[in-house]
């Protein structure tokens, strides 16, 4: 697991919290800070699943 795939694990738990918090208060405002938290938790764990496939070919290249 690289560091996208962390960034994205912890983006995704922030912004669950967030929008959970969000929905219990009727914050409106913290819930949709929370869909993107959660969105830029995706963006990073697709990065890192790039990143990833990227590597894995390099290393099949190398054999």
């Amino acid at each position: 697991m690289d560091r996208e795939h962390v960034k994205g694990a912890a983006d995704k738990a922030k912004g669950s919290v967030k929008q959970g918090a969000g929905k219990l208060t009727g914050d409106k405002e913290l819930e949709r800070e929370g869909q993107a938290d959660k969105a830029k938790g995706d963006v990073h764990k697709a990065a890192g699943n790039i990143k990833d496939a990227a590597r894995n070919a390099a290393d099949s290249l190398k054999k």
